[in-house]
């Protein structure tokens, strides 16, 4: 083969490259021997992506791809793969292929891929740039478009039959290159007798699954003589369906791999999820499921408002029971933490100002009101600390009527999550109640998992026609919090209370070994998963230790923020240490670590445990386990919940937190660096080597 780019030179010319030209001779291998494994595959077309001038680095495109099989599989039905990435080593939006022979294994259902595209956009890449790559995404769901690759003689024929679809002549004549670039069909106008139905898709790039799943819909639902419109939320411009639309469809189908944009514009509506691989597996039987819904007054529907579970035929879209309730869980957390964040600092600024006495109610007062009426009142006769401890002692008091309502927001949040608004009311009770008798953080969760349940399961009761009006807003919340309180204050409150208080005088008791044991165990857990369930659990846990201000809760409370900043610092420091083990985007991700770590925004380490799971998760949870033993061995406290260094007005012991917090982020930084420097690095081709390879059969 030539060294020449023969298909980029034709359209680019002395013009420079053509931005419609996203696949050339040079990146085109046809029946190949690539490896015996995806990323042996993902491999061989970065390296052909580099050799042919259209990326920089092979790792900077192998290690996105492979993040992103590792969120899901990218083989399609059809014995078809297309792996993909946005890298800042994409020079230009590029096509990879690969005809191999022997197949391999990228996950599908059917058989392992013989055709793979390695679709690689800049990460900056503009509309247009994605607009090319799906439009070849939507190709692949024509079984005639696969069946011209499969048969190309040369790789000149490929790149006319990609280049036919992304960026067809508008005028040329029908040629078996151009043949296969029909669009999707358009929705035919509404019929009294046809069903409707709409569809939101949606997967973590935006570049290949989003759309073929829409594709794959729209087919399906043109065949069973459905009207249809899809709503694709990628990375090309995104048209929302007009609501007039929304308004006569019978049912809604969500394929996504991620959260669904404006979700509420749905509400009521029978709904089919599923991941958008299902939607490219098995169209005609979601279609088939929707329009079932829309005819069935019991199916599940957005929100849940009136949702008993649908029929066999449509209970394989349903999400499964743990992914269920770890969003309920989470939806109950991320609506405290706002509590948390607003009432937690205002009371450490309450100690600022006024002293660690603010704790102390005035007047023996011992309920928060009538503490903070107390001291509204004492504006004219001022403590002895005069106006700043007075200030101090007002924002403590805000602080702690904001803190208050952390355990009724988490169970309100979470009855909300499982029974939409109706459960509201009950939840929020529940976990009043659970504040009241003492159960505190493990009574608001039980309260809001009974709550949510109770109005989910009254939600299910058939009621006349005329009685299903007062549902949501009168029968639902009455019912649920009768119900739910009587079950707090007659049968679990006293348990629940009796659990509390144990755990609380077991950490209390804790010395020497066990102390640091549990600091070990915190710190493992705010790094497993960087504000995921298990990360999230133990900042719950320790916020809520912070409302009761023992000395064993505030330990744990600075033990959980020392080591939740411990990931994002450790992988800033490996970045700045060993810059060469890191993409491009990582390196400009670790600049912003630094700060998201000094804020304690655990978060920060996210992007590089998604591109690197196994390297880099047990490096974090090594540095948090070593901080959380320091943390604890060093006896710091914390009254703030929130704010990493910018809270040090509020800590005991500065000098073991930043030791600890040093000691993690070190140990951190030292594995994660080894660990990488340990794998093998695959070797970027050079114009020659690739030439070497066989392109054609």
């Amino acid at each position: 083969m030539s060294d020449t780019h023969t298909a980029g030179t034709a359209h680019g010319g002395a013009q420079g490259p053509d931005p419609t030209q996203i696949i050339e001779v040079d990146t085109v291998a046809l029946d190949v021997d690539a490896g015996r494994d995806n990323q042996a595959v993902i491999t061989y077309l970065a390296q052909r992506l580099v050799a042919a001038g259209r990326a920089t680095d092979v790792e900077g495109l192998v290690t996105p791809a492979m993040a992103r099989e590792a969120q899901s599989a990218t083989g399609l039905p059809g014995g078809i793969a297309i792996p993909h990435c946005r890298s800042e080593a994409a020079q230009r939006a590029s096509l990879a292929f690969a005809r191999l022979s022997p197949k391999v294994d990228f996950g599908a259902k059917d058989a392992p891929a013989d055709i793979v595209f390695l679709i690689a956009a800049p990460a900056s890449g503009g509309s247009e740039h994605m607009k090319l790559l799906s439009s070849l995404a939507r190709a692949l769901v024509r079984p005639d478009f696969v069946a011209q690759l499969r048969s190309a003689k040369d790789a000149e024929t490929i790149v006319e039959l990609v280049q036919g679809v992304v960026s067809p002549a508008p005028a040329a004549p029908t040629t078996p290159a151009t043949a296969a670039v029909t669009p999707p069909p358009a929705a035919q106008a509404p019929a009294a007798d046809r069903p409707t139905v709409v569809a939101i898709t949606a997967c973590p790039t935006g570049i290949a699954h989003t759309y073929m799943a829409a594709d794959s819909l729209t087919y399906a639902a043109e065949r069973a003589d459905v009207d249809f419109v899809v709503e694709t939320q990628g990375s090309s411009k995104t048209t929302p369906i007009d609501p007039a639309v929304i308004a006569r469809a019978g049912a809604v189908i969500f394929a996504t791999d991620v959260g669904v944009k404006g979700r509420e514009r749905f509400a009521g509506k029978p709904v089919i999820e599923s991941g958008t691989k299902r939607a490219i597996n098995e169209p005609d039987v979601m279609i088939t499921e929707a329009v079932a819904a829309s005819k069935n007054p019991n199916a599940k529907k957005v929100g849940g408002s009136a949702s008993a579970a649908t029929d066999a035929s449509s209970g394989s879209s349903e999400l499964g029971w743990g992914t269920r309730t770890r969003q309920i869980l989470l939806t109950g957390v991320s609506y405290m933490i706002p509590f948390v964040a607003a009432g937690g600092l205002l009371i450490a600024l309450g100690f600022l100002l006024g002293g660690y006495e603010m704790a102390l109610k005035p007047d023996g007062a011992t309920d928060p009101i009538g503490a903070t009426i107390a001291l509204s009142n004492s504006l004219t006769n001022l403590p002895s600390g005069g106006f700043l401890q007075y200030l101090g002692g007002v924002f403590f008091e805000i602080g702690s009527l904001a803190f208050f309502f952390l355990v009724p927001a988490l169970a309100g949040y979470i009855a909300f999550a499982i029974a939409d608004r109706p459960g509201l009311a009950p939840g929020f009770t529940a976990g009043y109640i659970a504040s009241v008798v003492g159960a505190g953080f493990i009574g608001g969760l039980v309260g809001g998992l009974i709550a949510g349940f109770v109005a989910l399961w009254i939600s299910r009761i058939p009621l006349p026609q005329w009685a299903r009006g007062l549902m949501p807003v009168v029968i639902i919340p009455l019912l649920a919090t009768l119900i739910t309180g009587a079950l707090m204050f007659m049968v679990l409150g006293r348990p629940l209370k009796w659990i509390t208080t144990s755990l609380q005088d077991a950490l209390s008791s804790m010395s020497g070994s066990s102390v640091i044991i549990l600091g070990v165990i915190l710190g493992l857990m705010m790094c497993f998963d960087l504000g995921g369930p298990v990360n999230k659990a133990a900042y719950a846990f320790a916020v809520q230790g912070l409302a009761i201000g023992g000395s064993a809760d505030l330990r744990i409370m600075a033990t959980v923020m020392c080591a939740g900043m411990v990931p994002p610092l450790a992988m800033a420091l490996a970045t700045t240490i060993r810059p060469k083990l890191f993409t491009e985007p990582e390196r400009e991700n670790g600049k912003a670590a630094w700060l998201l770590g000094a804020s304690f925004i655990s978060e920060g380490a996210i992007p590089f445990a998604a591109a690197d799971p196994l390297r880099v998760i047990p490096s974090m949870m090594a540095g948090g386990a070593v901080t959380g033993a320091l943390t604890m061995a060093f006896d710091v406290g914390l009254r703030a919940p929130h704010g990493g260094i910018f809270v040090f007005f509020a800590m005991t012991n500065v000098l073991g937190f930043l030791i600890s917090l040093a000691a993690g982020t070190v140990v951190g930084a030292v594995l994660v660096v080894a660990a990488k420097q340990m794998r093998s690095k695959p070797v970027v081709a050079t114009p020659a080597t690739v030439a070497a390879q066989p392109v054609a059969a």
